[in-house]
Parts: C-alpha cells; structure tokens; sequence
C-alpha cells in the first residue's frame, strides 16, 4: 500500500475518533446541527477526504473505501443515537415544565343554580303536592275550543280578539279551522281543566304548571310568555269554604304562617262565583308601603267555583257536582316573594341579578 492510501486511512481514522469526542460534548440541537454539517455535510470534512479516493490507485481504492463508508456509517449512527437522546431531553424538561401535582385539589368548576322562576314554580307545586292534588301538563298549541269556548268565554269576549291571543291558523278563516276551531297559543293553562275532566270521573284534584302566551306589550307587570299555575277540584259537596281553605293554606306555607288572607269578589268567565286572593303585606305587615301600593294587601291569584256550564262541556252533573278552580302567575308570586319590581328581569340574563337567588 501505498503512502497516500495509509495516510488517507489514518485521517479518516481520526476524524472519527475526533468527530466523536466533539460530538459527546454536544448538549443542544443549534450544536448538534453544526457538528453535523462540519463533519457530514456535502462540504464537509469527511466528504473532503472522501474526493481524496480518486487520486489513489485503483487496487487501494476498495480498502480506502471501505473504511470510508465504515467512518461515514459510524458518524451518522452516532449523530442519529444524539438526536434521540437530545429529543428526550427536552420532552423531559417540557414534562418537567408542565407537570400537575396531582395531590392538590383541582379547581371547583362554578356550579349553576336553579332560576329564581323555576324555584318559584317548584314551591308552588309541592304545596298543593302536600294537599293532595295532582301535577298534569298540556299542550302549549291549543284549540280554540279548549282554550275558550268550552271554558264559558263565548266568541264576542274580549279575550279571543287576535290582538290578545297568538293564533296559529286565521280565527275568521272557517276553511282553515279543526275539529275544534282555530288553533293557537294557549293564554292560560285553564284548558287542562276540560281535558282532564273529558277522560276522568270525579273526584278531580289536579294542578297545571306551565308556559303560556299572551299578545301584549312588555312592561315592568307584563310580559308576552310566562308560567301560570292552573288548579282545579270536583268533587260532590265541594263548597266555598274548601276554597278558602286549601287557598289559604298555600298563602301560608309560601309566604309563612302568620300571614292572613283575604278573599273579595272578582269575575271570571268559567267560575261563579268568582274572587280575588290577596295577603296582607309581609314588608309593612299591612300598615301600607311602596311593596304593597300602601293598600297593605298583596294580590297573588284569581279563584272561583267552577261554572255549572263548564262541568256541563264534560257531561258532569253540575246538581251532582261542585268544584273550584284557581291560577296564578308564577312570576307574579316570585316577585312578591323576592321583592321584584319589574318582571322583565327575569328573563333578560343579567347574572347580576340572578346570582342573588342562591
């Protein structure tokens, strides 16, 4: 062999040996990118010795090749075992970085709370719960003959003008009515009543929850959608004094013991007679304040005996049967019991002020 092939092996021999040294110290990708075009980049020192095989004889360039492609191989093994070492690295320290202590309790997700409406509603329904009556819901779309003819509202009433009352097909459209007359937004849950008693015998005590709809303007006392609460018993016997009692014994438990109640005489269609509810003021215990209108009596429903030609639209007896039926709105009670003054605020998302009903 001679001269120049054993000083070109020697030189590729120590590039290696100097290429790893440099390489072991090598702590970052910059460092790592730079060893690697000094030593096996197309530039690089090792592609420099490489260029040297040509200038060799031709039965020493198979020797001198072979520890060539050995120096590049080891080289490249070497730069690939740094790269993975250097990319475990830094998942490490980013692991590092981002690690939870799992030890420490996490922070509590802010719980939402039940609408001051819907917790209203729930007390509504759990007073008449504990004196026996029923819950039953109905249908929001309604027939014109549920919602009014077969409750004693006859057609000329002021209620089935259109612009009380949102209709789903033309009221003065014949060709457009059902079986039962136009159809519409129900006004009230009262239509219950009629359904319930077409497919049940007396005894009846039943109460309706619900949403219902009514075409008028917004203010601070009225909006256009709102619950109501409908209530209604049959039975033989029932007289104004059940009334006054069960209705009495509700203005108790939701507005507490002491209150009193009074009942005045009052006109609704389906009963007769009918009446007013009202407490006296829990604010001014009846002396007279701005919560009360300085009447020291608070409004909270609207009651009666049930009409004889409503128990006789279900072919109930009306010399066999009594009964009494009662509704309220139940942002009208929810204002009185948390000191409301606009009903509106209810519905217009401002956690502001739904966060005070915790």
């Amino acid at each position: 062999m001679t001269v120049q092939a054993t000083a070109l092996i020697e030189q590729l021999t120590a590039l290696r040996e100097r290429a790893l040294q440099e390489l072991a110290g090598v702590h970052d990708a910059a460092a790592l990118e730079q060893w690697r075009v000094e030593y096996l980049g197309r530039r690089g020192r090792l592609a420099e010795l490489m260029r040297s095989l040509g200038q060799l004889l031709p039965e020493e360039r198979p020797q001198a090749g072979r520890v060539a492609n050995e120096v590049k191989e080891a080289l490249e093994q070497a730069h690939a075992a740094k790269t993975r070492e250097l990319e475990r690295r830094a998942l490490q320290e980013a692991l590092e970085r981002e690690r939870i202590d799992v030890t420490l309790p996490g922070r509590r997700p802010p719980l939402g709370q039940v609408h001051p409406v819907t917790r209203t509603l729930r007390e509504i329904v759990q007073a008449f719960q504990l004196m026996g009556f029923q819950v039953v819901e109905g249908p929001e779309v309604e027939w014109d003959y549920y919602n009014f003819e077969a409750l004693n509202i006859p057609p000329d009433h002021p209620a089935r003008d259109m612009w009380d009352t949102f209709y789903i097909t033309d009221p003065h459209d014949r060709a457009a009515h059902g079986p039962r007359g136009p159809m519409l937004l129900r006004t009230h849950t009262s239509p219950m009543q009629i359904r319930v008693m077409e497919q049940t015998r007396p005894p009846v005590r039943v109460i309706v929850p619900g949403r219902v709809y009514r075409y008028e303007a917004t203010d601070a006392t009225h909006e256009s959608e709102f619950y109501q609460v409908e209530g209604l018993a049959v039975d033989r016997h029932i007289t104004m004094a059940d009334l006054k009692g069960v209705l009495t014994e509700f203005a108790r438990l939701l507005f507490g013991a002491e209150r009193r109640v009074r009942f005045y005489c009052s006109y609704f269609p389906f009963v007769e007679p009918g009446v007013e509810v009202a407490i006296d003021c829990y604010q001014c215990r009846g002396a007279g304040c701005r919560l009360c209108s300085h009447t020291g009596w608070l409004e909270i429903l609207g009651a009666g005996m049930v009409h004889p030609n409503v128990l006789a639209a279900v072919n109930y007896d009306p010399q066999e049967y009594t009964g009494f039926a009662f509704g309220m709105g139940v942002e009208r009670i929810a204002m009185l019991k948390y000191g409301v003054d606009d009903i509106r605020l209810f519905y217009a998302n401002d956690l502001r002020f739904l966060r005070q009903f915790r």
